[in-house]
């Protein structure tokens, strides 16, 4: 009895399927703004306007105090379209799904899917919350833990939260976690998987991913440092700091000022903790450096940050050694990161085009006859865009 050809729908489907099984990162944030890209079929380019939610102050007495909204935006576009190239014969398409699935696709997919957690990683650069030490490993329950606090503290709800973390992490936390009290399922499945696993510490899973990306500090100091200014408006988008001539702030850089307690966005009271900063801009300084930051408000405000906003002559730490490099573990609740993906245009006069969706992405194979080499080049393709829409709820381990 002949083989059945393979049809591209098959393939599509497949292909899909394996994308969304090795993504990391990505499997585990928000896509529900995907369906709002699929409408008519976005373009790069296209944006979509993120509504983060209210918030109010309470005042007392009878008398009615009316508040103004005060509605923030984000924005999600669409501008990246990465794709694979696979190269394969009609005589491959007679094999078994399984097995065409095993040999040509897999290998390829998998690339594409890394490297899309690779990007969505790179959100780290707009989270200032983090923990750890800098150059070791994490390795213990309580650096997960001050992550968790961390979220708490900025009224993250308690689920569901996750943590993606590198080789070297995933090694460290699973022997260090190895004595604890945990349920046997938990242990049995660590030692036999040598993965951190489901339910641990109140996450829904801590994954080990290779896509963690690792950051390189600027040139400035970590220590001896202050702020050249004082921050006298609410929702002030930069800061004014005193560092050596000629040193760099990299985009990513985490630093405290002193005295500059985090409030609390629910109590508006202080957490004990400083308020960590995150350059959202690189800069190099001529002694002066303008670092901006995102919106900084005082607890008088509906939207605080801080307790109090940044005074002059202060103190300013950064996180990490001049020019260190240090992987950045994540630790993130599902609302931190919206992710979407948009439809992409089905050619027509090609040789085969099919486009399948599933829990919100959009992949495209299209394969075409190359007359002047005597091929079939086949390509897969995604269109998405993302961004860290509420970096307050996601901290940073740094590694």
């Amino acid at each position: 009895m002949a083989n059945s050809l393979l049809t591209i729908d098959m393939i599509t489907r497949k292909s899909l399927e394996i994308l969304e099984n090795n993504l990391v990162i990505t499997r585990n944030v928000n896509r529900q703004y995907d369906d709002s890209f699929a409408v008519e079929g976005a373009k790069i380019g296209s944006t979509l306007r993120i509504r983060l939610p209210d918030r109010a102050l309470v005042t007392d007495g009878a008398a009615l105090q009316v508040q103004d909204d005060n509605e923030q935006f984000t924005t999600l576009t669409v501008s990246t379209q990465q794709h694979v190239g696979i190269n394969f014969t009609s005589a491959e398409l007679t094999m078994q799904l399984d097995d065409f699935a095993e040999r040509v696709l897999k290998p390829r997919i998998s690339q594409l899917a890394s490297t899309v957690d690779a990007n969505v990683a790179n959100t780290y650069k707009q989270i200032g919350n983090s923990v750890g030490s800098p150059g070791n490993a994490p390795s213990t329950a309580l650096v997960l833990l001050q992550a968790q606090q961390k979220l708490n503290e900025n009224a993250a709800t308690m689920s569901p939260r996750y943590a993606t973390v590198n080789p070297a992490a995933n090694a460290a936390l699973v022997n260090g976690l190895s004595g604890f009290f945990n349920p046997t399922d938990v242990i049995s499945r660590q030692f036999k998987n040598g993965m951190m696993g489901e339910q641990v510490l109140g996450y829904e899973e801590v994954n080990m991913s290779q896509s963690i990306k690792v950051h390189t500090c600027g040139t400035r100091a970590a220590t001896g440092n202050t702020t050249g200014a004082a921050v006298t408006a609410e929702g002030a988008t930069t800061l004014t700091l005193t560092v050596g001539s000629g040193e760099t702030i990299t985009v990513g850089d985490v630093f405290t000022i002193a005295d500059c307690f985090a409030a609390n966005p629910q109590t508006r009271e202080s957490t004990g903790s400083l308020f960590q900063f995150v350059a959202l801009a690189s800069s190099t300084t001529t002694t002066t450096a303008t670092v901006t930051v995102a919106p900084i408000f005082s607890a008088a405000n509906a939207l605080c940050t801080v307790v109090s906003l940044p005074a002059t002559a202060k103190a300013v730490i950064f996180v990490g050694a001049a020019s260190g490099q240090f992987a950045q573990n994540m630790v993130y609740h599902r609302d931190d990161i919206a992710f979407a993906t948009a439809d992409l245009l089905l050619p027509q006069g090609v040789d085969m085009a099919s486009r399948a969706v599933h829990n919100g992405i959009s992949l495209r194979v299209v394969r075409q006859y190359d007359i002047n080499n005597d091929r079939m080049p086949c390509r897969v393709d995604v269109l998405y865009g993302f961004n860290a829409i509420r970096p307050q709820m996601a901290c940073r381990i740094f590694g």
